[in-house]
């Protein structure tokens, strides 16, 4: 009979703990659930707002944005280089596009007044062409009367002046490129330096403190960068393009002198 209560007693037991887990389960299952369901949603929705934000701003305004918040001490004399190199790499390609001509239309014009009208009517050719070749072969043919040493000295000599008239303030734009990327590098290392001396005051280390010293000190580095990568590509067509101009100056000064040559004959 003891036996018999002691069993039941038991199973009583038994069946009281697993309701209770049972409840506290179901509870932790429901709030879990719940947290989750809750977690979803806004990770949903937040995106979304910050999607239709960066949608509403363009490119250009995000750049400016940008700008404004790397300082207007270096991010300002950034902007001077990136200004005045696109001014001079415009000036250098409209006087180097006005410089170029058919090199090959303006031999041929040459030579055909050359053996119909004389020196006169070639230098009249000369007169009437635009570009280095045409006052290389002007110079040329105007002291041919002296002797063909004498016009490929005046070829020779001419050609230098005219290469300096290409190769004109050229300088400054490498300049620029070179100076741009330093000040942001500059503009880096004292965004740093504020950074640290605000940690060495405060005593502690708090992202929010330096924060935006950082992002300052990236950013000018960031423009520096743009602005040097920007003149890069203009200075390289000016270069190519006055390197073509040059090759065509000294092809179309060896056939001045073999046309000179011809002439005297």
């Amino acid at each position: 009979m003891k036996r018999l209560f002691s069993i039941l007693a038991m199973a009583g037991l038994f069946v009281l703990s697993t309701n209770t887990v049972s409840a506290k389960a179901n509870a932790m299952v429901s709030n879990l659930s719940a947290t989750v369901a809750t977690a979803v949603l806004t990770i949903q929705e937040t995106p979304a707002e910050e999607m239709v934000e960066d949608s509403e701003k363009g490119f250009t305004q995000v750049l400016k944005e940008q700008f404004i918040q790397g300082g207007a001490g270096f991010m300002g004399i950034v902007l001077l280089c990136l200004i005045l190199g696109l001014a001079v790499a415009i000036e250098r390609i409209i006087y180097l596009n006005m410089a170029s001509t058919n090199t090959d239309k303006l031999k041929q014009q040459v030579e055909d007044a050359l053996a119909s009208g004389g020196v006169e009517a070639a230098k009249e050719v000369c007169r009437n062409t635009r570009g280095p070749v045409a006052s290389i072969y002007y110079q040329g043919l105007d002291r041919a009367g002296e002797g063909v040493e004498s016009a490929e000295k005046a070829v020779v000599a001419y050609g230098g002046v005219q290469m300096g008239q290409l190769e004109k303030n050229v300088s400054w734009l490498s300049l620029f490129i070179a100076i741009a990327p330093m000040l942001g590098f500059m503009g880096t290392v004292i965004g740093m330096i504020q950074a640290f001396q605000k940690i060495s005051a405060v005593g502690n280390l708090s992202a929010s403190l330096i924060a935006g010293d950082i992002q300052v000190a990236l950013l000018t580095t960031v423009f520096g960068l743009i602005t040097a990568i920007i003149l890069q590509i203009f200075y390289n067509y000016i270069i190519a393009k006055i390197d073509g101009i040059v090759n065509d100056m000294e092809d179309s000064s060896i056939t001045l002198i073999d046309m000179l040559v011809d002439h005297k004959k």
